[in-house]
């Protein structure tokens, strides 16, 4: 039931990165806090965003019933779905290497769903270490916001650059939906009383402001590749760093699961890679 929760976020997630694009392409692109507060008045961005919404449901949902360690990497199947919703939604161009990047990316997943089988795991981890997280993550952030910001940078670039903080903020949310929904069974009191709810909230809201000034440079495929790639990996390493998941097959089994996992990862980047290339073809062809 989490991997179908997953793969149904999943879908969810590339709609509305194509709704929500849709809309900050009517604006011209998202790069102010203005233009930000004027998507608020474009109906496509609107309905983008309450099926966004709708997927962070599912994904809690999914996360409550399954391993941090296997429902993140799922969330990569969003860069497959989001190849026909841009062909039929926004005019992205889907050629043969986006589709050589989206069977591999289902050909990875499947490796790393029949045979990484996460298993045990906390539901929590001592705050301290918690914040020695935060920090790094903050730095990482921090640092790719000043590279991507250069006034030389190419539209991808940004695109690549904030989908990935926002990924890994989106990675630092769901780590934290953890020990918040369990705080959440326990009533809402106990909730209010602890702050992982607090830093989820604020991780999850930067990762979105972000997700849109990426899905303004219209770019989708470098903007949702990225953001696909960089959530499992925080959201990999925080379950088994910090909440001790582990996979419970041994040897060879565990090596292929690495291996359909990185397969997924490439899968996601050389999309990104293959769009990135045409844009640069029709500036280079004679008229």
């Amino acid at each position: 039931m989490g991997a179908t929760l997953a793969l149904i976020a999943a879908f969810m997630f590339a709609l509305a990165a194509t709704l929500q694009q849709r809309g900050a392409l009517e604006l011209g692109g998202v790069g102010s806090a203005s233009s930000l507060l004027k998507l608020l008045s474009r109906p496509m961005w609107l309905v983008g965003t309450l099926v966004l919404f709708g997927g962070y449901i599912l994904q809690a949902a999914a996360l409550d019933r399954g391993r941090l360690s296997i429902i993140q990497p799922l969330l990569v199947t969003t860069v497959v779905f989001a190849l026909p919703l841009g062909y039929f939604l926004t005019s992205q161009v889907v050629g043969r290497r986006e589709i050589v990047g989206a069977g591999v990316i289902l050909a990875g997943l499947a490796l790393f769903t029949y045979f990484a089988d996460p298993a045990g795991g906390n539901e929590n981890a001592p705050g301290s270490e918690w914040a020695v997280v935060i920090v790094l993550i903050v730095v990482v952030c921090g640092a790719m916001l000043v590279f991507g910001g250069r006034s030389d940078a190419s539209a991808g670039t940004r695109a690549a650059v904030y989908g990935t903080v926002a990924g890994i903020l989106f990675g630092l949310s769901a780590s934290l939906t953890k020990p918040t929904l369990e705080y959440l069974h326990e009533g809402v009191d106990e909730l209010l009383s602890h702050w992982e709810g607090y830093a989820l909230a604020v991780a999850g809201l930067l990762g979105f402001v972000l997700q849109q000034v990426s899905l303004g440079t219209g770019k989708l495929a470098p903007s949702v590749a990225t953001v696909s790639v960089a959530n499992p990996i925080v959201g990999i390493a925080i379950g088994t760093l910090l909440l001790d998941e582990r996979w419970s097959r041994p040897g060879w089994h565990i090596l292929l699961g690495v291996v359909g996992l990185v397969l997924a990862l490439v899968g996601a980047v050389v999309i990104s890679i293959a769009s990135e290339r045409r844009k640069t073809q029709p500036a280079t062809a004679p008229d």
